[in-house]
């Protein structure tokens, strides 16, 4: 697996910008995509969301990685925000929030995020999504299921982000009617997945104020190097193929995997495998 860092920019045009990296499908880091001036920067520390959602119930999860068969894995855990994020700022752990979303629980939130806008207002200001975890917690390797492109900015602590595109689907064992990966990119087991040897991807590694670039359709590992949280807005698909391909995941290809799964359960998993693992040994010919 060879991986290239993701290069960093700053005042960049919106006509380069889309030329450049959304056209052309390619990773950026961008240092001044939420603007230095916007209150958040000020204003939002854990103490700050204690104060305003820490009576707030939230869902805490694990590793991923143990429920590599599932859509999403199931909550380990309930508590308060409160006391979730007392628990990431004074001990390692893994755990993170998954489907919590303070800027929905506390809209007036949004106002304290001002954006340079590098898309020409293709970017969706008005629905950003906010996420936290701890020291060490992962996100399993996955595209998303709309085929956005995604800008994620961090605001406390770094991020390590593995990103692949889409092309290289079959050579990480991508699961058929899912959107993720069936390996642990951290450990690569090469005698098991053989075709890992030949991913070509690359690393960003994002500290507050910097926000990762995404293009539609790629992969990306996401690894909290500290605890900390992020926010996240998307632009919708470029193309009308990335649209299709979104608009299929959303509707039909989500709930025919489910289905199958409540019907065939295991052997509709092991179905999936094998094919999986017919695919990468297709592509790694291919690429060897």
């Amino acid at each position: 697996m060879k991986l290239t860092q993701v290069k960093t920019t700053q005042n960049i045009k919106p006509e380069e910008f889309i030329s450049n990296h959304m056209k052309a499908c390619k990773p950026i880091i961008l240092k001044d995509f939420v603007e230095q001036d916007s209150p958040a920067y000020q204003k939002w520390n854990y103490e700050y969301f204690k104060k305003i959602a820490g009576d707030t119930k939230v869902n805490v999860y694990g590793s991923e990685l143990e429920s590599i068969d599932r859509v999403a894995s199931k909550p380990v855990a309930e508590t308060t925000f409160a006391e979730y994020l007392d628990l990431i700022s004074t001990k390692t752990t893994e755990y993170r929030l998954f489907l919590f979303n303070l800027l929905s629980i506390k809209p007036e939130l949004k106002n304290d995020l001002y954006y340079k806008d590098v898309t020409k207002g293709k970017v969706l200001k008005w629905l950003p999504f906010m996420f936290f975890g701890g020291k060490g917690s992962i996100t399993r390797n996955h595209i998303d299921i709309d085929m956005s492109h995604v800008f994620i900015t961090q605001f406390q602590g770094i991020k390590r982000i593995w990103l692949f595109p889409w092309e290289q689907s079959d050579l990480m064992y991508k699961l058929p009617y899912n959107f993720h990966s069936l390996v642990n990119l951290q450990e690569p087991d090469y005698e098991k997945y053989p075709a890992l040897k030949f991913l070509n991807g690359y690393e960003a590694v994002i500290k507050p104020g910097e926000t990762l670039y995404i293009p539609s359709g790629w992969w990306h590992y996401i690894q909290y190097e500290t605890e900390g949280y992020s926010v996240s807005v998307r632009a919708l698909p470029s193309s009308w193929l990335e649209k299709w391909r979104g608009f299929k995941n959303l509707v039909i290809i989500r709930h025919f995997d489910n289905a199958m799964r409540k019907v065939f359960r295991e052997k509709w998993f092991n179905y999936k495998v094998k094919i999986a693992n017919k695919r990468a040994e297709k592509a790694m010919k291919k690429a060897s």
